[in-house]
């Protein structure tokens, strides 16, 4: 069993996706090849945003979105500690603090009634997390930003294709940078990403930092970064497109098959004004150590998302005390995530539940 079956997705694309490669190969425009901007009018147009900027990763998505913001040294942006290091990686990269916030419990999503307690003078934007597939409290963030003038930007690394009171993750905030690391929703085949932005003058800015803050060639206007998406990842994620929306339909089933075969087991709570594209399904669970170790008997992969919080992390520790966000310290001793993929199929999802069921039985005992 795969904790994310991409060969199965590849054999049922691989005539898309091997041809579009082979375009890519006969044109040879391996940089800003005509299927960069392809991908970014197709992306642009699901999401419901006026432009979507593809990039080298989600974390230079980010990294990108904080630069043409133009951050100064002491500048602060509010984030959760209970992500991936790439949130606040960026942060202290673009020369701000990150000042974090605690999570939700149910959620694992930034705790929006906290947010405004954290603002201060120096605060410039608040960056919240939509992890595992499910957008956080956009609306409520942002009125928070509307009221102290701040940009908001959304992580949505983990989210791209998740609904949100209707609107798509991405086009809910300033800027929704997005991954498409090959485990995310919509993955490419190595690292590439892409930010998504309604704002002319901040769109015409990430272009430019992407290209080492070029406005024209050899014209640096700007201070920049190497930070293009590679031509053949566009071709790569141009094909897996063509049954996004089938996969988006089978996430949705199988997390709710799960949510209904694993009742009485905590599990992450989806938010009924929006839904989760399932980038992980994530539980939690007491002596995980135990749990993990009978799961991975019975031949079940698992992963933990994420093991220790960024404020316990030593690059990161100066940045919040130790005891400031309880919350994501004691979720990431107990969240675990099962195997799941749009090719999960029901009879590997069933034997997840069995052993699941069987090593929390055993490590409660």
């Amino acid at each position: 069993m795969q904790f994310t079956d991409l060969k199965t997705q590849y054999a049922a694309l691989k005539p898309s996706i091997d041809a579009r490669i082979q375009r890519v190969l006969d044109h040879g425009q391996y940089i800003m090849g005509p299927e960069v901007q392809e991908l970014e009018q197709a992306l642009a147009a699901f999401t419901g945003s006026r432009h979507c900027i593809t990039v080298a990763s989600g974390t230079e998505a980010l990294l990108i979105a904080l630069m043409a913001l133009d951050l100064a040294p002491g500048d602060e942006v509010i984030t959760t500690p209970f992500t991936f290091a790439a949130t606040a990686e960026t942060i202290v990269l673009a020369g701000a603090k990150p000042v974090f916030v605690d999570v939700e419990p149910d959620t694992c999503n930034i705790d929006v009634a906290s947010i405004e307690a954290r603002i201060t003078p120096k605060t410039r934007a608040i960056m919240p997390v939509s992890l595992y597939g499910q957008v956080a409290d956009m609306a409520e963030i942002n009125a928070i930003a509307a009221r102290h003038g701040l940009a908001v930007i959304e992580d949505a690394a983990q989210s791209f294709g998740a609904l949100y009171q209707g609107r798509r993750s991405g086009a809910l905030s300033t800027f929704g940078a997005t991954s498409f690391f090959p485990s995310k929703p919509l993955g490419c085949y190595g690292d590439g990403g892409a930010l998504f932005t309604d704002d002319d003058r901040l769109a015409q800015a990430a272009r430019e930092i992407r290209v080492h803050g070029q406005s024209a060639r050899y014209t640096h206007t700007r201070l920049g970064v190497g930070g293009r998406m590679d031509t053949l990842q566009c071709a790569v994620v141009l094909g897996k497109l063509e049954r996004f929306g089938w996969e988006l339909e089978r996430r949705a089933a199988l997390g709710a098959r799960y949510q209904a075969l694993l009742q009485g087991v905590e599990q992450v709570v989806v938010r009924p004004d929006r839904n989760s594209v399932f980038a992980q399904f994530t539980v939690m669970v007491d002596d995980r150590a135990a749990v993990q170790k009978a799961l991975q008997a019975a031949g079940v992969p698992t992963a933990v998302h994420y093991p220790k919080p960024l404020h316990h992390q030593p690059a990161y520790a100066a940045h919040c005390c130790p005891d400031c966000c309880p919350v994501s310290a004691r979720l990431a001793q107990r969240v675990l995530s099962l195997p799941m993929s749009a090719d999960l199929s029901e009879a590997d999802q069933d034997r997840v539940v069995a052993a699941l069921r069987a090593a929390v039985a055993t490590a409660g005992q």
